[in-house]
């Protein structure tokens, strides 16, 4: 499988007071979020599922955007996440979703439980020792976690420079992958291609919907908004509501739970 990117590396050493202040941005404008975000891809869908599970716990679930994909395959689904206005947009697409608001570390779910536990776009923002010895208390002896992400695909040089006005932190560093605690096996990965058809509003919107933007000031947004204004309208020749091919990836990885003695 081909050699894939990864987040940086700050993403995975952030200490816990900047990881709480840039969290802190999610506890609010769930619906707006819900509303751009995309989903993933069915191939890595099939990457998660690979050993067949019955049941998932789906942690920082957000909104319930891979929740509800795991949910269309007939498993056995749980979510968790700190946000109450996220589990409350969840809540209203997945009823049936039994909901946990509690953090990635401490979940108080039961032990010896689930088959797969997932994290889409919320591994940056635990402590992964203390996250993946909560993931293997939770998870059955050769239970899996999966980790992915979607992310703007910035080798191409004019998503690369849409990325850094957008402040969305997405780069390209194939030589890392995410830390796990012992009690995981060395991760698999995979990596798929794929774009989003968007216009200038909901370039906008997405902008709209990362952690640098919601916690900025009026000043700071309104600079970004016309960067991006210029970058998109401008400098690359789109009219406002011609929709645009923006290319993604997604990236994952899984790791098998090891035995418990």
């Amino acid at each position: 499988m081909a050699e894939i990117p990864s987040l940086p590396q700050r993403a995975f050493t952030v200490d816990a007071a900047r990881r709480t202040e840039l969290a802190s941005a999610f506890q609010s404008g769930a619906d707006s979020y819900d509303k751009i975000r995309p989903s993933y891809p069915p191939q890595a869908l099939d990457f998660a599922l690979q050993a067949r599970p019955r049941t998932a716990v789906d942690i920082g679930c957000g909104s319930g955007i891979f929740t509800e994909q795991l949910a269309s395959r007939g498993l056995e689904v749980s979510a968790v996440d700190p946000s109450a206005d996220m589990l409350r947009v969840l809540a209203e697409r997945l009823p049936q979703v039994a909901r946990t608001c509690a953090a990635g570390e401490d979940t108080g779910l039961p032990e010896n439980a689930f088959d797969l536990v997932s994290y889409a776009q919320a591994w940056h923002w635990v402590d992964h020792a203390k996250a993946s010895a909560e993931a293997a208390r939770l998870l059955r002896n050769d239970g899996w976690l999966t980790l992915l992400w979607n992310q703007l695909n910035v080798t191409i040089p004019w998503v690369h420079r849409l990325a850094r006005i957008m402040h969305a932190g997405d780069v390209h560093r194939p030589e890392l992958e995410p830390p796990l605690g012992a009690q995981f096996e060395k991760p698999e990965h995979g990596i798929w291609h794929w774009s989003m058809a968007l216009d200038f509003a909901e370039i906008i919107e997405l902008t709209k919907s990362r952690s640098y933007y919601r916690r900025s000031s009026e000043n700071t947004r309104t600079k970004v908004e016309g960067n991006l204004a210029w970058y998109w309208l401008d400098h690359l020749g789109h009219a406002a509501g011609d929709k645009v091919q923006v290319p993604y990836l997604t990236h994952a990885w899984r790791a098998r739970r090891r035995t418990r003695r």
